[in-house]
């Protein structure tokens, strides 16, 4: 990795797709259709049921659950931005995160067929392993640090990797992962939320599908609830279309707008959430009370060698614990900047006690901040105050 990426400035890449082909470029033309004397650059939503369709069935557009052209130009921009200068990779766009979760696992598993978890990954997912075992597919887990899922991946239909894992900031090796997969005859589909494809390109890695909550960083300002999945494979990606279809997990066509519309400033967004995020953890790394300080970007984090193999931006989530639910609560309650919420990835600074929910495996102190846009000097200091605050 380059000293510009890890310090979070652009990556410009040499794949030759765009006659500008930075990431900020790329990010700001994704999906846009040829230009059209007095039309907009970016077409308003269409909010359509259903499409004129006098005689056959033919054509691109014939009834809403199916397809809609706001979706399409979303989708080729995610398309553009995951896979660049690669025509033969699909994207498909769907209700949330969890329904693009869903569709892959439901759309590719049978009975009988086993499935590698992570077990340190989305709070969600023990849900979807109850489901999952409930139509008699085997779940094996294993946490995402050292590459631990090879060691329950023999005889596994698919791989589910999430890198960095939400919210403890693990990183596994996704080449070596998918390799040792596919030699076994698994797919492999990699949770690619926290990254974002300016940070990490799932299916350059050698990923069957990368998936993805639009909801946090994709589209940054916390007012949409967006999935997708993006793969090459045909026959797989038809059977996810498929899914799509019998299930009705389809996005709102305002709010597939708002994720194109926001997508333009991603590589904005991205380098600075991520420039401040390492100023943080680089501050936050200097207090006693402070423990368990985990940011992929801190040339000491215990995952900082693969992701920089990796990864081209760190992300912008930092995680710590703090010593008692009691102290975390204090802080969390101190902060100014920071807004107590769930979720991460938006251009406003949020954080919270992730214990609160039950359903992580962490400390009672366990805090999981999202750095917003702010600037970074404000941030610190707020942060730092509240740290004193909270002492008392």
């Amino acid at each position: 990795m380059s000293d510009s990426a890890t310090s979070g400035q652009n990556v410009a890449d040499t794949d030759g797709s765009h006659p500008g082909a930075g990431d900020g470029t790329r990010a700001v033309r994704a999906g846009l259709p040829e230009p059209v004397k007095h039309e907009p650059t970016l077409p308003g939503p269409v909010f359509a049921a259903h499409f004129h369709l006098p005689g056959e069935p033919t054509g691109p557009y014939t009834y809403g659950r199916d397809e809609n052209p706001t979706w399409t130009h979303l989708e080729r921009a995610i398309g553009e931005l995951e896979a660049p200068g690669q025509d033969d990779v699909e994207t498909l766009v769907f209700a949330s995160g969890m329904a693009a979760i869903s569709s892959v696992l439901f759309s590719q598993l049978r009975t009988g067929d086993a499935v590698v978890l992570p077990d340190d990954g989305y709070q969600a997912l023990p849900l979807v392993r109850a489901q999952l075992e409930a139509y008699g597919i085997e779940v094996r887990t294993a946490p995402t640090a050292e590459d631990a899922q090879l060691d329950v991946l023999d005889g596994a239909r698919l791989l589910w990797i999430e890198t960095p894992s939400n919210p403890g900031l693990d990183v596994c090796d996704v080449r070596r992962l998918a390799e040792a997969a596919h030699a076994r005859g698994a797919l492999v589909a990699v949770d690619n939320t926290l990254a974002t494809p300016l940070g990490q390109r799932p299916l350059d890695l050698g990923a069957d599908f990368s998936v993805a909550s639009g909801t946090k960083q994709l589209t940054g300002h916390g007012d949409v609830l967006l999935g997708y999945v993006a793969g090459r494979d045909a026959g797989a990606m038809a059977a996810v279309r498929r899914w799509r279809k019998i299930v009705g997990a389809i996005p709102g066509p305002m709010e597939a707008w708002l994720a194109h519309r926001s997508i333009a400033t991603l590589q904005l967004r991205a380098d600075r959430q991520n420039a401040t995020a390492l100023k943080v953890a680089e501050a936050l790394r200097a207090r006693p009370e402070i423990s368990g300080l985990r940011y992929p970007g801190l040339p000491d984090d215990p995952s900082h060698k693969i992701a920089s193999q990796q990864m081209r931006r760190f992300g912008c989530v930092v995680s710590f614990t703090l010593p008692t639910r009691e102290r975390a609560d204090r802080f969390l309650d101190a902060l100014r900047l920071v807004e107590g919420a769930t979720s991460f990835g938006g251009v406003r600074s949020t954080a919270e006690r992730r214990g609160r929910w039950g359903g992580d495996a962490v400390p009672e102190g366990f805090i999981r901040l999202s750095v917003g846009a702010e600037d970074p000097e404000d941030l610190v200091s707020d942060l730092l105050r509240a740290l004193e605050v909270s002492a008392g």
